[in-house]
């Protein structure tokens, strides 16, 4: 199995590859701000928030976005079928993970998450430019839905009792203690707790392929079991699906995460 990772040295190499830029914060400043401070040469920067998503609703604050809009986006881009994507952030890949998980739930083939991220390339001594690549309209991505599993608020309702439902949140948010972001605290009842932080080690890359298969497995997600996840709004939850293919394990996503899950008051929440 090819991994869905890419190092700082094998970037380097790559002659022919669109290098998307996702770097965000929650409550700001615009990640593009950080782009224009010092990005790897040839990048371009891709907005979680307008690229990668629709309008926050029902649908969650990060909802999966229509095919048409996906696919202008990333044809804005300069997004290809035939050439090779890798994305990265500045935040253990936690954003960069979602833009890894659109592209291919979109179809495409060949997208790779730059491991370690922006620290990890300029870690290696490799250069930054605050040189903006002009791609308008040079891309041809066709968006094609359907490439990764996604789950519905009741599909990851049922998961949670009749297969594995990981919950990527940090501990806290998942026993109900706080809730920094959504009106309501708790979890899907059934979900287990498994932080997404505890992907990555110190340096901000991804735990080898063995070391994450263990931890999963120690959850109880294991071959012929299926399993998905969620965080508060489907952005560090495709951090976790991604730790999971390192680990050779498929995982569904629930896009509309936590953040849908308590936009409709009857559906049952638990804590602790």
């Amino acid at each position: 199995m090819t991994s869905p990772l890419i190092t700082p040295a094998e970037l380097a190499a790559l002659d022919d590859v669109t290098v998307l830029d996702v770097r965000w914060r929650l409550g700001g400043p615009p990640g593009v701000e950080f782009y224009r401070e010092g990005h790897i040469p040839g990048a371009v920067y891709c907005d979680l928030d307008q690229d990668l998503a629709a309008p926050p609703g029902a649908g969650g604050r990060h909802p999966l976005p229509e095919a048409g809009a996906f696919q202008s986006a990333m044809r804005r881009l300069g997004v290809s079928d035939g050439r090779p994507v890798v994305v990265y952030d500045d935040a253990g890949s936690t954003v960069a993970a979602r833009a890894w998980w659109a592209l291919r739930y979109f179809g495409h083939q060949d997208v790779r998450v730059l491991d370690g991220g922006l620290p990890a390339w300029t870690e290696a001594g490799l250069p930054t430019t605050k040189d903006a690549p002009d791609l308008a309209g040079s891309g041809d991505f066709t968006a094609r839905p359907g490439g990764m599993p996604a789950l519905t608020a009741d599909e990851a309702g049922a998961l949670a009792t009749e297969g594995v439902l990981l919950d990527a949140r940090a501990g806290e948010r998942y026993r109900g203690e706080v809730e920094p972001v959504d009106p309501v605290a708790g979890h899907v009842p059934g979900a287990v707790s498994a932080p997404t932080t505890e992907n990555i080690g110190p340096d901000g890359r991804f735990l080898p392929p063995a070391a994450l298969r263990e931890r999963f497995t120690g959850l109880g997600v294991r071959e012929g079991v299926q399993a998905g996840a969620y965080c508060g709004s489907g952005v560090t939850a495709a951090h976790e699906v991604l730790a999971l293919e390192v680990a050779g394990l498929p995982a569904a996503l629930y896009v509309g995460s936590w953040s849908n899950w308590v936009a409709d008051p009857s559906r049952p929440i638990a804590t602790a």
